[in-house]
């Protein structure tokens, strides 16, 4: 069964890109899904060879549909149906690095501050 083209719904349940189809008609839906640069319907036809950009909490992946499937299967399978561009990788990796680096310089406080500190604080944010 050779297949031509898929809905872009199933395609990303396909690939592992979302848990159900339900949730990705919802991230179509919501704008988290762009085809060729554009927002799109979650009934859209993939065809080999469209870009697709997909926000999924602080990531942003671009990839590059290389096969297409309406049928979900393992993971190893799931990869093959994408390429993720070197692009994509590069900004994915230079955002966690900066996620890191922020958490690093500003670390939560094990404590809350006592009574004193609050009225310290209070004082200092006032007298701005």
């Amino acid at each position: 069964m050779n297949i031509t083209s898929t809905r872009l719904d199933k395609w990303l349940w396909a690939a592992r890109f979302f848990k159900t189809r339900a949730i990705a008609k919802q991230m179509i839906d919501g704008g988290k899904v762009f085809y060729n640069g554009q927002r799109t319907k979650s009934g859209k036809a993939v065809v080999i060879g469209d870009a697709i950009k997909i926000r999924q909490g602080f990531d942003e992946k671009e990839v590059e549909v290389i096969a297409l499937a309406d049928k979900r299967r393992d993971a190893t399978f799931a990869q093959t149906l994408y390429q993720e561009t070197a692009n994509s990788i590069e900004v994915r990796a230079k955002n966690s690095l900066a996620r890191k680096q922020g958490i690093l310089l500003s670390p939560a406080s094990d404590t809350k501050p006592d009574k004193k500190q609050r009225r310290k604080l209070r004082e200092f944010k006032e007298r701005i």
